[in-house]
């Protein structure tokens, strides 16, 4: 009964010393690695960096890091959806804490975020959101809403029934099919679309599908593009053809910006993509610090016009 009872005294001694090893203050996450907030690792996948509204987004982002401590990796799709669905590979490989991923098709990416999920990295989605996988959080301006505000502003400037052309933006993206529902719910039974069809967000052929619409449609009034390179290179075919058509884009960009002030592009929907990307950033390290996030998360709108 001694032997037992000493047993027993011996093995608490034990634990006790090696508690008393355990540095003050210190806890147990922190011994299994816990990380404290400058020792976050971030990573985003951004649909592209040849559009200066993502360029923009991506700046505020990382301006957000650089104040928060956190290393951000940012890597460009280059609008190519299994380009994306590599490099997201790449950064869960890399052990990132948290992606950040801006889809280039919201249907591709559900794999991609899966794949994070399985690896056990949170995913937050940026101005477009994934059609699968688990989010933690969606940052982005109502694209609907934007919509709508374009579709009543070009209605206000062509009149009722008139003949409109819709430059949509890279079929799949949720940016994309939620623009384009939010100037349908007002151009439908106001405004004659007599034209659509897509322009992969792009200017040059923004450019070329506006060259091609004219020729079949000479009598349209106006034109909705789904964001202000579309807009702008469209503008070019219209000047071009000496027309006089009004041009409302998307986003808001420094060119579509300076184009509405000079007389020329007739109005964009501002979605302040610097304020998304800052707000993207304080929101994954909210979330790694383990405070409770919204899971929708929108960002203000406003018309530019002259």
């Amino acid at each position: 009964m001694k032997k037992m009872l000493l047993l027993v005294m011996l093995a608490v001694m034990l634990v006790l010393a090696a508690c008393s090893m355990e540095a003050p203050g210190s806890s147990s996450s922190e011994k299994e690695g816990g990380k404290s907030e400058g020792d976050f690792k971030v990573g985003f996948s951004i649909s592209t960096l040849n559009n200066p509204f993502f360029v923009t987004l991506s700046e505020g982002a990382q301006e957000k890091a650089d104040e928060l401590g956190v290393e951000l990796t940012v890597v460009d799709a280059q609008d190519n959806a299994s380009k994306q669905a590599s490099d997201v590979e790449d950064l869960i490989q890399q052990n990132v804490d948290l992606l950040l991923i801006n889809p280039t098709d919201s249907q591709a990416v559900a794999a991609a975020v899966e794949a994070a999920n399985s690896a056990g990295i949170p995913v937050i989605t940026v101005d477009r959101s994934a059609e699968g996988g688990e989010v933690v959080s969606h940052i982005a301006s109502d694209n609907v809403a934007g919509g709508e505000m374009a579709g009543e502003y070009l209605l206000e400037l062509v009149g009722n029934g008139s003949f409109v052309a819709e430059l949509e933006g890279i079929p799949g993206s949720s940016a994309a099919r939620d623009r384009g529902e939010g100037f349908n719910n007002v151009a439908g039974g106001t405004l004659d679309v007599v034209a659509k069809q897509t322009a992969n967000f792009n200017r040059a052929e923004g450019l070329t599908v506006m060259e091609n619409i004219l020729q079949s449609n000479p009598d349209i009034k106006g034109v909705f593009a789904h964001n202000d390179e579309m807009a702008l290179g469209a503008l070019e075919a219209i000047e071009a053809s000496g027309k006089d058509i009004f041009v409302v884009g998307f986003d808001a960009t420094d060119d579509a910006v300076k184009s509405v002030e000079a007389g020329n592009l007739a109005g964009t929907v501002a979605q302040k993509p610097d304020l998304i990307g800052i707000t993207a950033m304080e929101t994954a390290v909210a979330h790694l610090k383990g405070e409770e996030v919204e899971k929708s998360i929108p960002v203000e709108l406003e018309l530019i016009k002259k």
